[in-house]
């Protein structure tokens, strides 16, 4: 007899169990859906109740207590529009030494940064310029790998903040390169991957598509071109990071303003920056930016139009200014009007066509390369002319461009610091004479650089008996020594090297020149030089940064 309870007992539990996985089919009471986050259910969404227990061996008697079935829920992955993207994008420090122009013998403050990189085709890692910029040491980490991997820059774009790195062929393994789309379409949505401040894994935001024109290009402070705005959040430590939509790269997360300024305004280079950038380098060189050197202005006064005898036909932007070092000088003047570019009617307000869209006109030299042609349609004199010019970069748009990458020129002599005038410079003594501000913001559209290639200016005074009472002249522009033009740097360093009982330094303005004694500068030299710890009284030409060491494996 004691076998029939536990037989009795496992009929029970068999009859019990079967019903959990096989209830009897009823229709399901209405709006009850498995939530599609896989959560647990909805609060007002009550468990099932069970229904009797079926009929058997122990009859009513053995009928157990109702109970409830709770339907446990199945996790459903979150959706991944772009893929697994971890498997692309990659963390990039880098170690920087950027340069003192203060005391610019020194080697410079050491610094570190935080970016982001993808990887893309060829074994190559593509991110922004400033992220590797003034760059000693380098390491790449991808997700779910401890090791820290050494890259060096192959290219780097200051003018378009991009660059491309590279690590040991074996990190490549298992590692899966994105591919380019096109320009999204405004308000449509993209998100942003990398790695900012706040934690130390992936990052996505995901914003909309706000605007697409023309920007400033910061790392460079002068150089613009296409940019695409997009209110996803941008923070350090996201540049360098792919912004993606349908699983391929739509630009390169790169810049945005700060909350104090904007909320919710960042920018990303878009896939036709970054394709000219890979074209560039192609070859295994970076040429860079070619430019047309001009300026001109809107055509769209109906009186100005009928004095310059233009059509009233909404075509045609006014040449205010040629730069003679710039690739138009040869066929261009001030007063001509452009009336198509490559066969593209310009528009009055400084547009075209292009690839069915309305662009402003610098976007068709903004696609072409070094040696390229360009054909202009012009109306000069009030009659229509044809010419083309071969494009190249325009040099003196350099000075008011920041530098990476090179060691800062100067001459010190007698304790005085001379140097070039730079973007750089400006920013690092904040003079306020309005001398120096006017060459530099004039530099190209005045044409000072064809008198004055280098403006050379007396920055700092390093103390000594030799040099005492001449603090007034700091800041001045030198103009002549012993009589003799100084236009370059390198005339500057000449001139001091020459025999003479006496240095006169003329500087641009009025005041009386700045006097030195040669015998005296000799003979302070050394005592200068140790006191200062001057390591190099001079640097005429401008020098890349001490070279990374060989690439190792991984660290």
């Amino acid at each position: 007899m004691k076998g029939v309870p536990i037989l009795i007992c496992i009929l029970a539990l068999v009859g019990s169990t079967s019903f959990g996985q096989q209830p009897p089919q009823q229709p399901p009471p209405p709006q009850q859906q498995a939530p599609q986050n896989g959560g647990a259910p909805p609060e007002s969404s009550p468990g099932l109740p069970r229904p009797p227990a079926p009929g058997g061996p122990l009859g009513p008697k053995a009928a157990t207590p109702p109970q409830n079935v709770v339907a446990v829920p199945v996790p459903i992955a979150p959706p991944q529009p772009n893929g697994p993207v971890q498997k692309s994008l990659v963390r990039i420090t880098a170690t920087e030494v950027a340069p003192d122009y203060r005391a610019p013998w020194n080697a410079g403050m050491v610094g570190r940064g935080i970016g982001a990189g993808f990887v893309i085709d060829g074994n190559r890692i593509m991110t922004n310029a400033h992220v590797v910029s003034n760059s000693r040491y380098l390491t790449v980490e991808r997700d779910g790998d401890p090791n820290k991997y050494q890259a060096k820059v192959l290219f780097v774009a200051h003018d378009c903040d991009l660059a491309l790195i590279t690590v040991d062929p074996n990190f490549f393994k298992n590692m899966s390169p994105l591919k380019f789309g096109g320009i999204p379409e405004l308000e449509s949505t993209v998100s942003a991957y990398g790695y900012p401040i706040g934690g130390e894994r992936m990052s996505v935001t995901t914003g909309i598509v706000s605007r697409i024109d023309f920007q400033l290009y910061t790392h460079s402070s002068i150089d613009q071109h296409l940019a695409i705005q997009i209110s996803a959040q941008i923070n350090p430590g996201n540049s360098g990071g792919p912004v993606m939509q349908n699983a391929k790269v739509v630009g390169v997360a790169f810049q945005g303003y700060s909350g104090d300024v904007a909320q919710g305004v960042a920018y990303m280079v878009p896939t036709p920056v970054i394709n000219r950038f890979l074209k560039d380098v192609s070859d295994g060189h970076y040429d860079g930016y070619v430019d047309l050197g001009i300026t001109f202005a809107k055509l769209q006064n109906p009186a100005q139009r009928r004095y310059l005898g233009l059509k009233d036909d909404g075509r045609g932007v006014l040449v205010e200014t040629v730069v003679a070092a710039g690739s138009c000088a040869k066929l261009l003047r001030p007063g001509d009007v452009l009336l198509s570019i490559d066969n593209r009617p310009i528009a009055s307000d400084g547009n075209v066509d292009l690839e069915g869209e309305h662009v402003e006109m610098p976007e068709v030299v903004e696609r072409k390369f070094k040696g390229d042609q360009v054909k202009f349609d012009i109306w000069r004199d009030k009659k229509a002319i044809t010419g083309s010019v071969q494009l190249d970069t325009v040099p003196p748009y350099l000075m008011q461009s920041h530098r990476y990458d090179v060691r800062p020129r100067y001459v010190v002599y007698g304790g005085l610091l001379f140097q070039p005038l730079s973007l750089d410079l400006l920013e690092a003594y904040q003079p306020q004479d309005l001398r120096l501000r006017h060459f530099f913001d004039f530099y190209v559209i005045d044409q000072l650089y064809l008198e004055h290639p280098d403006v050379i200016v007396l920055t700092n005074i390093l103390p000594d008996p030799i040099n005492t009472y001449l603090t007034a002249y700091r800041g001045g522009i030198v103009d002549e020594v012993n009589g003799k033009k100084i236009r370059t740097l390198n005339d500057l360093a000449q001139a001091f090297a020459q025999p003479g009982d006496r240095l006169v330094i003329n500087m641009i303005g009025d005041g009386p020149p700045l006097v030195l004694d040669p015998k005296q500068v000799e003979e302070a030299r050394e005592r200068i030089k140790t006191r200062y710890n001057v390591v190099r009284e001079e640097n005429l030409q401008e020098q890349a940064g001490a070279k990374p060491a060989p690439m190792q494996t991984q660290l």
